[in-house]
């Protein structure tokens, strides 16, 4: 997570044909606000909760998530944001 920076973030969404917006920002940041709190990246579940809680309920839901991060938004969305895969993620 230190080694982390927002030119990092940007270089692997380029890899994954991603251009960051301020939503995938947002969401950036609740991934890991997360796990400072919590010590490790959420699942789907949680990260639709947290996100929910810090940006409203039209931004917490799965398929807002799964627009900015297609495939899998929390496995996706935690390597964007320099964490560890999440548990229960394939």
């Amino acid at each position: 997570m230190g080694d982390w920076s927002a030119e990092v973030a940007e270089r692997l969404a380029e890899e994954e044909g991603i251009e960051l917006s301020e939503e995938h920002w947002e969401i950036i940041r609740v991934l890991r606000d997360f796990y400072a709190r919590f010590e490790q990246a959420p699942a789907m579940r949680p990260l639709v909760k947290a996100v929910g809680q810090a940006l409203g309920p039209d931004k917490g839901r799965s398929m807002h998530l799964m627009k900015l991060f297609p495939g899998s938004p929390a496995k996706l969305g935690a390597r964007l944001a320099g964490l560890p895969k999440p548990t229960n993620c394939l």
